[in-house]
């Protein structure tokens, strides 16, 4: 609510916040209260998704340009909200010129061809799942990042926290970049951000030391990238202190001192909980990902939802009839001789548009299940937890699942690629387990199945849960020097046929089928213990 009273007092010199919540009382609760900060004065606008430029940066109004005979402007949506702010429903889903269009506003403060004023605040709703986010160039241009997920409605209705009071900082700029600095954070915007916010809060004094660390936990907390490091290490020994004295006359110039702990802890506990462990951990940072809620994007030319318009052949492709008549109508009184019909319209072939068409492409996980042995019964219920797991996204994502066993003297495709749930459980529940481990086999079996999505449009990963130890060649005779080199063959054509895959070492003591994902050029996680929800992160994150 803090972030929300100062965005509504500066929302162009703040940018504006990514907001991290799906549709619901809580996001709701905060839209309303910013729009009631905002006042009923200044522009409050909402972003269709697939905004055309002709919308966003202003252009031609057909209608009106046909009535008149002339060319009539209309205003685009960023020079409407000027003075206001902008709510982007999806902004997981922003194509990247419309992030760059906006950005370049952000940064400019004005839009479209005859540089419209346009001084608003952009808030992004990201609505996305697992590594989807905002693109990265856009939400560096924002001071907040707000994550409303996991509060109730109630949440909201306490006091709003503001900084204590205290004495006037010496040096806001340097401390907060110091703070900057200490979480890892190299982007120049966000002190810069964080100074707009402390001076606000400080309400056109000097910022105090209180609210610099009250900006920072609300601007620089939220995009850590590391934690900060430990003190430094004890003072050089004298001789080395006098070689490395500054001369007499640089005696009074001094860096400043950085952030003591009580500062660097107090941002430190504004980190958001998942973000703090992953930095804890070492894991990655959440970033932008090419694939959407339904699978990767890839732009073809007849069919999929239109992204757009371009000059072009309609014959070849579809007309986009609007974006035509809007190109020629500025030129109709040009191109009309005397006598003329006004109402006839001159069309020539650089008016001409088609639509840009782009369709989803599907992400279809084949899971390559090692059902020998005796721990068979083990792995295969981890393996159903995994498939049903994310057949249980799929109606929401549109992807499918695909199961290879191998066990004995071969493998079989037990699975189809699907996103029937019924289906996938039936296929499941017979799946019998132990006899030798014919791991290039089903390896082979995987390969078919994958590159047989391939070429149907969709986009395969591979994911393999075995131990490595294969005993059984692609023959189905015995031998364990001829079957882990077959094993080793196999796991080298997925990495030639350039599919992303993952290998889960489903040995007791791991490190068994290490060779098996360095082969395969997979990621490899060594995993005696897994479960569904396990295997269906990692393999969400391959994505």
């Amino acid at each position: 609510m803090l972030a929300a009273r100062l965005l509504a007092a500066d929302p162009h010199g703040l940018g504006g916040a990514v907001v991290r919540a799906g549709p619901g009382p809580v996001r709701d609760r905060w839209l309303d209260r910013l729009r009631e900060a905002l006042g009923p004065d200044r522009p409050w606008r909402r972003m269709p998704p697939g905004i055309g430029d002709e919308r966003l940066l202003g252009g031609i109004d057909l209608a009106a340009t046909l009535s008149a005979g002339r060319p009539v402007a209309q205003a685009g949506l960023l020079a409407e909200a000027e003075g206001g702010v902008i709510v982007v429903p999806m902004a997981e889903r922003l194509e990247p010129g419309t992030a760059a269009r906006l950005a370049a506003a952000l940064d400019t403060g004005r839009a479209g061809p005859d540089g419209a004023p346009a001084r608003f605040g952009l808030i992004l709703l990201d609505e996305g799942e697992g590594d989807e986010a905002v693109p990265a160039a856009l939400a560096d241009r924002l001071a907040f990042r707000l994550d409303l997920r996991g509060l109730r409605a109630s949440d909201a209705d306490g006091t709003e926290p503001s900084p204590t009071a205290g004495a006037a900082e010496a040096d806001a700029v340097a401390l907060l970049c110091t703070i900057a600095d200490a979480f890892g954070i190299a982007s120049p915007r966000a002190p810069i951000l964080a100074l707009r916010a402390a001076r606000m809060l400080a309400e056109g004094a000097e910022p105090s030391d209180s609210a610099a660390v009250a900006a920072a936990r609300l601007v620089l907390a939220p995009r850590a990238e590391r934690l900060p490091q430990p003190a430094e290490a004890p003072p050089p020994p004298p001789e080395e202190a006098e070689r490395s004295s500054p001369p007499p006359d640089e005696g009074d110039r001094q860096d400043p001192a950085p952030p003591d702990d009580v500062v660097l802890d107090a941002v430190r506990a504004a980190i958001p909980p998942g973000l703090l462990e992953a930095l804890m951990t070492g894991g990655p940072r959440r970033s932008q990902s090419k694939a959407g809620r339904g699978g990767r994007e890839e732009a073809v030319a007849r069919t999929g939802r239109p992204v757009g318009s371009r000059p072009g052949d309609p014959r070849r492709h579809r007309l986009d009839l609007l974006a035509t008549l809007r190109a020629a109508a500025p030129w109709q009184r040009l191109r009309r001789g005397e006598g003329d019909d006004a109402s006839r319209l001159h069309i020539r072939r650089d008016d001409l548009r088609i639509r840009k068409l782009r369709r989803r492409v599907e992400t279809t996980t084949v899971f390559c299940v090692d059902a020998s042995g005796s721990a068979a019964l083990e792995r295969l219920a981890e393996a159903k937890g995994a498939v049903e797991a994310l057949l249980a996204e799929a109606y929401v994502r549109r992807d499918r699942v695909a199961l290879v066993a191998f066990r004995g003297r071969g493998a079989d495709l037990v699975l189809p690629p699907t996103r029937s749930l019924t289906r996938a459980k039936r296929g499941l529940a017979g799946l019998p387990g132990g006899g030798g481990t014919p791991l290039a086999s089903g390896l082979d079996a995987a390969l078919a199945v994958a590159l047989g999505v391939r070429r149907g449009g969709g986009q395969p990963v591979v994911v393999v849960l075995t131990d490595g130890r294969a005993n059984v060649a692609r023959d189905g005779e015995g031998g364990r020097a001829r079957a882990g080199e077959e094993a080793l063959s196999a796991a080298r054509a997925i990495r030639l046929a350039g599919l992303p895959a993952l290998v889960v070492d489903t040995g007791a003591r791991g490190g068994g089928a290490s060779a098996v994902a360095e082969a395969m050029a997979a990621r490899y996680l060594a995993l005696p213990r897994i479960d569904g929800g396990m295997i269906g992160a990692a393999v969400k994150a391959m994505r």
